[in-house]
């Protein structure tokens, strides 16, 4: 069926992922993906039932209290007591997407048969995804190190029948819900408590969101920029073929194909120049938009790898009769490689920023300000205020979260990633970047405005097209938060012709 995605049936993929969400898929379990888990949990009680030895996590306490031995009448209310003490993510609600990718990921890395849960463990996340059963997860909490143990720990709560949810626009008890469906709350059994909060999801989830953003906004950097060249009058030669090649870092050579692309067939760009070069802003467009593209590729391949990874622990080898204690739940990839984003993020606001400046600046034949009758007019004056109030923000959300640690369970913990805040604060990042580049669009147009009747590409003629039935000309001043704000909502609407 074209509408169901079976899970545990491959890799996990961006596009498979965007499907998912965007289309409303409904998730199954693969049948080899069950058999997977059958044969985990099955090797599990044996070895629970044969074991002399104390298994961590298992029949002993968590953390620093792993040396406390649990009794086997108590390994269920073990597993119980694991979720409902370990539920202290605080702060804002995650919005409901992040939550379906939540639940998702680890569905699906539970899919991979070694971490000891139940089938019905499972099958209810699936099913929670599946009717919009929302748990209310807070976006703060975690250190990125035994996984993402208090904002996961408050997703699954609804699954043993305690916490809240969102269902149907409503704030809900989460037991009534299941009544509502006749579920029965999930019984856990030895480990999967454990396995449920140990995991890298939360950071996951967060990560994807942005990245799938990240891809979009590089694509909008790009266009918004072809038409800040255009109005600055600027030149083609930065762009040509033969200046990438000798300095071959593949996203600096996407960069000038898109623009010769974009700007194929411009009257502006190909008229003659007075000026022989562009200031850095424009002209080392193919270095620092490439220099971001490369970034978000080797994001997306680290985090391609964790989402289709197991991170939970400890971790289960029925065929190798071996249950390991390890650190695949350490958040450190993820840490790393979301600063990284964050930083070449940021750097596309702070370029777009330095246009939008160059712009106002009445060279080039433009108007200062971009405006007639300046004086009576203050144009484009302020805009550039926000853009640069934003720039500075986003700097100060630059700093690196995986350069933090602070120790956690009374030392046992004595390293961790931060990899959930380094994830979270993208999301600033990505906001502050869209009304950035809104801006820039703004004072492109406006600039291009003055150039009439030279036309540039048709490419971007019929973007600015588009734009121009949102947005209009600005002759004398307007109130202009309302235009910034009708042109981040153009910039989410459209797509990239590229």
């Amino acid at each position: 069926m074209n509408n169901v995605y079976y899970v545990g049936s491959g890799e996990l993929t961006f596009s498979i992922i965007e499907r998912i969400i965007n289309e409303n898929l409904k998730l199954e379990l693969a049948p080899e993906a069950e058999q997977r888990i059958r044969k985990c949990r099955d090797y599990l009680d044996r070895k629970i039932a044969a074991s002399t030895e104390p298994l961590y996590g298992i029949t002993t306490g968590f953390g620093s209290l792993c040396s406390k031995n649990i009794s086997s009448d108590e390994l269920n209310t073990l597993q119980e007591n694991l979720v409902k003490s370990h539920a202290c993510s605080v702060g804002e609600e995650l919005r409901p997407v992040i939550i379906k990718l939540m639940l998702l990921l680890k569905a699906h890395a539970l899919s991979l048969g070694h971490s000891g849960v139940q089938v019905i463990t499972v099958q209810r996340i699936l099913d929670f995804f599946n009717n919009d059963v929302m748990p209310i997860v807070y976006d703060r909490g975690s250190l990125g190190a035994s996984g993402d143990l208090a904002p996961l720990a408050n997703l699954f709560l609804p699954l043993i029948g305690v916490g809240d949810v969102y269902y149907k626009g409503k704030k809900r008890e989460a037991i009534s819900v299941l009544d509502e469906f006749g579920w029965e709350p999930v019984r856990l059994m030895s480990k999967e408590g454990l396995a449920l909060l140990n995991g890298t999801q939360f950071m996951s989830a967060n990560g994807v969101f942005a990245l799938l953003k990240a891809r979009r906004l590089s694509k909008k950097a790009d266009m918004i920029a072809a038409l800040s060249l255009e109005a600055f009058d600027g030149r083609i030669d930065p762009f040509m073929e033969c200046i990438q090649q000798i300095r071959p870092h593949p996203g600096q050579i996407e960069t000038g194909e898109i623009f010769r692309r974009l700007l194929h067939g411009s009257e502006l760009i190909a008229r003659t120049k007075e000026h022989v070069q562009d200031p850095y802003s424009f002209r080392c467009i193919p270095q620092v938009h490439g220099a971001t593209k490369d970034a978000i590729r080797y994001v997306s391949s680290v985090l391609l790898t964790e989402i289709n990874s197991v991170t939970d622990n400890p971790t289960i080898f029925p065929d190798e009769d071996q249950i390991i204690s390890g650190g695949n739940f350490h958040g450190q990839p993820l840490a790393l490689s979301f600063d990284f984003l964050a930083i070449a993020m940021a750097e596309l606001g702070n370029i777009s920023e330095r246009r939008v400046a160059q712009l106002i600046m009445g060279l080039r034949g433009l108007p200062e300000f971009l405006v007639a009758n300046l004086g009576l007019n203050s144009g484009f004056m302020i805009p550039q205020y926000a853009a640069a109030s934003m720039v500075s923000q986003n700097k100060m959300y630059c700093y690196a979260a995986s350069s933090d640690s602070i120790v956690s369970s009374n030392g046992q913990e004595d390293h961790v990633s931060m990899g959930a805040n380094a994830a979270t604060k993208l999301f600033r990042i990505m906001d502050n970047l869209e009304h950035i580049l809104a801006i820039e669009l703004m004072n492109a147009a406006q600039g291009i405005g003055f150039r009439r009747p030279a036309k540039t590409s048709p490419i971007l003629e019929r973007y600015l097209a588009a734009y121009r039935k949102e947005v209009p000309f600005v002759k004398d001043d307007i109130v202009m938060y309302k235009e910034i704000h009708k042109t981040v909502a153009f910039l989410n609407r459209t797509r990239s012709e590229y």
